[in-house]
């Protein structure tokens, strides 16, 4: 395999379907949050507040699941309006708790059912993606898998973007540019290479702050680093950590 064809397949490995895993490996207390408050509760869409190490924390983070019953639930990781509109929820509820935010992304991006487009899919990425921009308190995103499209813009628009070695960002899914380029999903080794959504090259390119290698999740460094970066931005003036936000993706 080349090394874009590496990355996506841990990018996509089972290993990584399920966040509560990861939830616990990073988090102590964490006390899940159901629910938009006005239609459902979506479970590709996991939100609570945690602690990481002494600091209170909210997490908010998508999930595949682990068997055919959970993916389907799920739609495979791809979050409905009633996710989004859950995790802005917790979101806002963060900013009044001065409670910095975690975000764990894993999504091949959001779910493009013609129920979720009737119920205002689109709407419900760029508020997301609007309100992340404002929001007061230090946020962190974290691409554990994948991370596809405005599905997963709407839980990044963050002041800093970290990546797992094998984890892909992109404007979409490297199928879903071979249909649309060749009109042949089975193209999608060739797109890969020419989207060129790895994390060197997106380093490279200032689009991400830092690559994350995997082990650092097992070894407990990474709740080490999370902590001294949070740690670090909230000692930011808030002012001045908004004004890097907005530069950072207004420079795309």
């Amino acid at each position: 395999m080349t090394d874009t064809q590496t990355v996506i397949a841990g990018a996509r490995s089972d290993c990584k379907a399920n966040v509560y895993a990861m939830i616990d490996q990073l988090f102590t207390g964490f006390f899940e949050l159901h629910g938009d408050q006005i239609t459902s509760d979506d479970p590709a869409i996991v939100a609570g507040l945690a602690k990481l190490a002494d600091q209170p924390i909210a997490v908010i983070a998508t999930q595949k699941g682990n068997n055919l019953e959970d993916r389907l639930a799920t739609h495979f990781g791809s979050p409905e309006p009633a996710g989004y509109r859950k995790a802005l929820r917790v979101m806002r509820l963060a900013e009044k708790l001065n409670f910095p935010i975690i975000t764990l992304v894993n999504t091949p991006g959001a779910y493009p059912g013609a129920d979720a487009e009737a119920a205002g899919q689109g709407q419900m990425i760029a508020k997301n993606i609007s309100e992340m921009l404002q929001l007061k308190v230090p946020i962190l995103t974290l691409i554990v898998g994948e991370a596809g499209s405005g599905g997963a813009l709407a839980l990044a628009c963050s002041d800093q973007i970290w990546m797992f070695e094998n984890s892909m960002y992109s404007v979409l899914s490297p199928e879903g540019f071979a249909s649309i380029m060749w009109k042949d999903a089975h193209l999608a080794d060739k797109a890969a290479e020419l989207m060129r959504l790895t994390p060197d090259w997106l380093l490279k390119q200032h689009a991400i702050h830092r690559i994350i290698p995997e082990k650092m999740l097992t070894d407990g460094s990474l709740k080490t680093a999370l902590t001294s970066a949070i740690g670090e931005l909230c000692q930011q003036d808030n002012a001045t950590r908004l004004a890097k936000r907005a530069a950072f993706f207004r420079k795309f």
